[in-house]
């Protein structure tokens, strides 16, 4: 993993993940060409461990950011520090193809994330991530960007029919989070031709260490309460399945989808995860209790969130040029024992509204530090 490792006399690099290469360690280099990357989101929790990530395999990158998740830094990244990249802070509604101007690629991230951030105002969260999204697509074209890498999700099935599903299958977004990612794929496709290569990655539900970590997502949430109260009560019966996939796959498939030969990957669409990957919450809970001794789980009534999918992975498997993913729950929830024991974890910490995305958004507002329509203010 690169980012939150750090040798020890003890362990050097000797625990493993199930691939072979050692958890923690940066990536090996490749020796493609190298490409200039503009990611956006680079303070946020998939790009802060992305940027490091991209430049590790020879990329120069830049990141364009609104900055809104400064304030949460859960550990110090030696190796992310070496090489993070310069970030210009920009509210993306405001973007213009000066911004874009000399890239190769453009990574989209930078959305407001999450079902419950973007049900707290859903009209704000369809102009930054549904008319934003597609301002920054459009500007890029403009600018003579040649790769556009979208940072979709798998939430768009919303609920499924109980078979696995493929990127054919009928999307049933059920949020405006979800809704906001289907207009984005709907406006951006008729945008690609021969020039403007556009590729849109559906990502399960990431999970693992970063530097700007969130704990409002399944895996994350239940390691923290495992790890601060010895005991995971979940408030559903947790029947609904969920696929996950971690952090660092995901960013293998965005820079696999910003390097492949635009013929193989023009126009498509990719779910990001493994099939085996697939699980019902209460499978996941049972999954981190074993990896955090002592943590008992319970469960609670039937939830009547009715959002429930299983999802196929063997288009990426398959199809995408040089992507294997290759962690598992088993191994992550093993991955974020081993942090929180290493950086002291707290349930402080764990609370801390940075690492909570609403939570944070409502702290900016209510200290006047971002207006009603989530822009910076001017006082």
């Amino acid at each position: 993993m690169a980012g939150s490792w750090s040798p020890s006399p003890k362990s050097g690099c000797s625990d493993r993940s199930e691939h072979g290469r050692p958890l923690g360690c940066p990536p090996i280099t490749t020796t493609k060409t190298s490409m200039k990357i503009l990611v956006t989101g680079t303070e946020g929790y998939i790009g802060a461990r992305l940027a490091p990530w991209l430049q590790s395999h020879g990329h120069e990158v830049v990141g364009l950011d609104t900055g809104f998740y400064r304030d949460g830094c859960l550990y110090l990244d030696p190796i992310g520090l070496q090489v993070m990249p310069r970030t210009v802070f920009k509210d993306l509604r405001e973007v213009t193809p000066d911004d874009f101007a000399g890239f190769d690629a453009v990574i989209h991230l930078a959305e407001l994330s999450n079902d419950p951030l973007g049900q707290n105002r859903p009209e704000i969260t369809f102009k930054i991530n549904h008319e934003g999204s597609v301002r920054i697509a459009e500007a890029a074209k403009r600018a003579g960007v040649k790769r556009f890498v979208y940072a979709s999700s798998c939430s768009v099935y919303g609920v499924g029919t109980g078979d696995f599903l493929d990127e054919q299958a009928p999307v049933n977004p059920q949020t405006a989070y979800a809704q906001c990612k289907v207009l984005v794929e709907r406006d951006l496709l008729p945008m690609a031709d021969d020039k403007f290569s556009v590729v849109f990655l559906r990502n399960a539900t990431a999970y693992g260490p970063s530097p700007r970590m969130r704990f409002d997502i399944v895996l994350n949430d239940l390691c923290a309460l495992a790890w601060t109260k010895k005991k995971i009560a979940m408030v559903s019966d947790g029947s609904p399945w969920r696929p996950i996939v971690h952090i660092e796959d995901i960013c293998e498939a965005m820079r696999c989808a910003a390097e492949a030969p635009a013929d193989a990957v023009n126009g498509q669409v990719y779910n990001v995860g493994r099939d085996g990957e697939n699980y019902r919450i209460r499978e996941i809970a049972e999954i981190v209790a074993a990896a955090f001794p002592g943590c008992e789980v319970s469960a609670g009534p039937p939830s009547k969130d009715n959002r429930s999918y299983r999802v196929s992975f063997e288009k990426i498997a398959t199809k995408l040029p040089g992507y294997q993913a290759r962690w598992t729950a088993q191994l992550g929830a093993e991955e974020l024992r081993k942090l929180f024991e290493r950086i002291d974890f707290s349930q402080e910490t764990f609370e801390y509204r940075a690492f909570t995305r609403l939570k944070q958004l409502k702290y900016l507002q209510r200290t006047h530090q971002v207006d009603d329509d989530l822009f910076w203010s001017a006082r």
